[in-house]
């Protein structure tokens, strides 16, 4: 028999109260990193200190005792604590859009996850083509190797995507809700960076998907519908994962540069070179770099926050994002995350040797920098062109976005 864990409710919390909340972990998650960073998953503190502010549920109904907070709070959330520690952003932004994804499925699946404990981790997989599902009586059978399942060690739950075949004809694209004892995780995360978000390769083999359980993501299929939205009508739930998914974590990448900053200005205010015994901050060099790696990540937080802002206000107004919209908020999202990075980098430059030492935290934040830099997200090699062929006359068409 499932044990059902006892319901705290977090759906009082207003959006101020939730940034203040995170705000005050700040020093804690700084203190906890390179323990974090040791363990390659977030310390029992640090999950302790989340799980009781309710920081992983921002986004969760209310109904089911979550914050259900404007969506802006996808980037203000883990931008904030990424200024501690840029995996724990980064597992929060996962695991508490999770628990918005949620509520598109059947509401046999949300009781089953939420039923039991509302405070339930959620991790994914979200690379289609890495999934294999198959249709059969019921539901479909589903296997397939996931990469990136970030969170995955505080996750009792995974939302697998697949591509299902019948023979080789693709019927459907779809996401698949599993829990822990139906997939296999290896441990395979030893990484440049990002060390404590778990982030591992996940695994199952001809496991059976039942239909109210399997989520169709289909969207350019004629009568797409999320059966979820009959429940839960706030039209958070309606905007796009496949437009702004990027957002969430591109928060980290600038909570994360905001740290480096801070980082890098105190060291300029404290230093002297070490060969010519000359202030830092009195070379114009420096103060250019300060300068421009401020400038940076204030462009980059704007140009995200503003993207979350606006189709916040399209989707309350009842309109939606064509599909102009959709890949301007993924180009956007790409050249953000290099204005991040760019930052980052020329700030551990001027730091030096002093800068290679482990017990320096700019050394783990630009390392963290240059791991997230990878996600596909944050690829312009991917994302800018598409938005430039639709901007010039082109024709760009995606079954999931």
């Amino acid at each position: 028999m499932d044990t059902i864990k006892a319901p705290t409710d977090f759906s009082s919390v207003t959006y101020e109260e939730a940034i203040c909340h995170a705000r005050e972990l700040i020093p804690l998650l700084r203190e906890q990193a390179p323990l974090s960073e040791e363990l390659r998953r977030l310390t029992p503190t640090v999950m302790a200190a989340l799980d009781a502010q309710g920081l992983l549920r921002y986004l969760q109904p209310k109904a089911r005792g979550g914050m259900e907070l404007p969506f802006v709070a996808y980037f203000d959330i883990p931008e904030m604590l990424s200024r501690g520690d840029m995996s724990v952003g980064w597992v929060v932004t996962n695991l508490g859009s999770h628990h918005r994804n949620l509520a598109l499925w059947d509401e046999r699946a949300q009781e089953e996850v939420w039923g039991r404990d509302r405070d339930a981790g959620i991790a994914s997989g979200i690379a289609y083509p890495q999934g294999r599902g198959v249709p059969v009586d019921g539901g479909i059978r589903l296997t397939g190797e996931w990469n990136f399942s970030s969170g995955t060690d505080h996750s009792q739950w995974n939302m697998l995507a697949c591509i299902v075949r019948d023979g080789e004809r693709i019927v459907d694209y779809m996401y698949c809700l599993l829990e822990r004892s139906q997939y296999e995780v290896l441990d395979d995360w030893q990484t440049l960076g990002m060390r404590a978000t778990s982030s591992k390769t996940v695994r199952c083999t001809d496991v059976f998907v039942p239909a109210y359980r399997a989520l169709s993501m289909h969207v350019a299929r004629e009568g797409h519908s999320w059966p979820g939205l009959a429940i839960h009508r706030n039209p958070l739930y309606r905007i796009p994962t496949s437009a702004l998914g990027g957002h969430g974590i591109g928060g980290c990448l600038v909570g994360n540069a905001r740290a480096a900053l801070e980082t890098a200005i105190a060291m300029v205010k404290s230093r002297s070179t070490g060969y010519t015994g000359a202030r830092m901050r009195d070379f114009q060099t420096v103060q250019s770099r300060i300068a421009a790696a401020g400038a940076q990540i204030d462009a980059a937080a704007l140009v995200l926050r503003n993207d979350c802002i606006e189709t916040q206000r399209t989707y309350e107004a009842g309109g939606t994002l064509d599909i102009e919209a959709r890949l301007r908020c993924k180009r956007n999202c790409a050249y953000a995350a290099k204005l991040c990075v760019e930052a980052v980098s020329s700030l551990f430059e001027m730091a030096g040797g002093n800068g290679i030492y482990d017990r320096d935290p700019l050394q783990r934040m630009f390392r963290d920098a240059r791991a997230a830099a990878g996600h596909f997200s944050f690829s312009t090699d991917a994302q800018l062109p598409p938005w430039g062929l639709v901007a010039t006359g082109g024709d760009f068409k995606s079954p999931t976005l």
